[in-house]
């Protein structure tokens, strides 16, 4: 589990296959082999690592349903470690369990934020709800506007400023995860109302 406060932003070093090597530091402190690492919000599990870089090995499934498949070398992704017992839950639970990929539409300066909009399938906006938690590359965020076809979350500097978020163009692949409350709801009213 994962809380969407990014701690670092890594550089790809090597995609090639399944085998993902990214270049980064902070997260290296404490960290082990085996631990489980948010890359871009996909949960994957550190099969080597060193002082500069770690190595990933992610699944055909996983490049089917994230942005993961598309990084190339010198990318920037946004890194977190998974959550211990201790920790405080400063942005919201996140499983790092990306459920498809949105696309960005724009940016809109407002005062020191930045509106970020993003479209996405209805089978999905569904369970995006206002002033609901959202996760996108990772990044826990709250929704602020939502029509039929996309929603909107707003970028504080902080956010701005030590994810990879703002450094995407419109058009981009940014990796969903929507909340995970609201998918078992739906899934029990229809168990529910099929049984």
């Amino acid at each position: 589990m994962f809380t969407g406060i990014i701690e670092e932003v890594g550089t790809i070093r090597v995609r090639d296959g399944g085998l993902l090597i990214i270049n980064c530091s902070t997260i290296n402190d404490d960290t082990k082999l085996g631990d489980s690492i948010a890359v871009n919000g996909v949960d994957l599990t550190v099969r080597e690592m060193d002082t500069e870089s770690m190595t990933f090995d992610v699944m055909p499934e996983t490049f089917r349903r994230s942005n993961l498949a598309k990084v190339q070398p010198g990318e920037r992704v946004n890194l977190e470690r998974s959550v211990r017992p201790q920790d405080r839950l400063s942005g919201h639970m996140v499983r790092g369990v990306v459920e498809t990929t949105c696309i960005l539409d724009s940016f809109t300066p407002e005062a020191d934020a930045i509106i970020a909009r993003y479209r996405t399938p209805a089978e999905y906006l569904r369970f995006i709800a206002m002033k609901g938690p959202v996760c996108v590359d990772g990044v826990s965020l709250t929704v602020m506007g939502k029509d039929s076809e996309s929603f909107s979350v707003s970028l504080v500097q902080y956010t701005q400023e030590h994810t990879n978020l703002t450094g995407r163009q419109p058009g981009a692949t940014i990796n969903l995860e929507t909340d995970i409350i609201a998918r078992y709801v739906e899934q029990f009213l229809a168990e529910r109302a099929t049984g």
